[in-house]
């Protein structure tokens, strides 16, 4: 599987790009991913939000209760990617 994880990725995308309310989004969402899973992309989601609006990383990591690697990778995102800075 690992050698067409991009054309698995690129079926992920086109799936989620037909998605045109919150309340589809969290039906699909439910079914495909598990609480646990929903609530690491919610908590990454806060801890983007803080950062971009000048949070401290003690401050992230007491309010959303995510770990150092998760907040020091979601911070590379925010300063480098162009993700979060579009769609928050």
């Amino acid at each position: 599987m690992s050698g067409d994880i991009n054309k698995y990725h690129k079926e992920l995308f086109e799936v989620l790009s037909k998605l045109s309310t919150p309340e589809e989004c969290e039906l699909f969402l439910r079914d495909l991913c598990t609480i646990k899973e929903l609530d690491a992309m919610a908590g990454r989601i806060q801890a983007a939000k803080l950062l971009l609006s000048g949070e401290t990383y003690e401050k992230i990591i007491a309010k959303t209760d995510i770990s150092s690697a998760t907040l020091s990778r979601v911070s590379k995102c925010v300063k480098y990617g162009d993700g979060y800075k579009k769609f928050l």
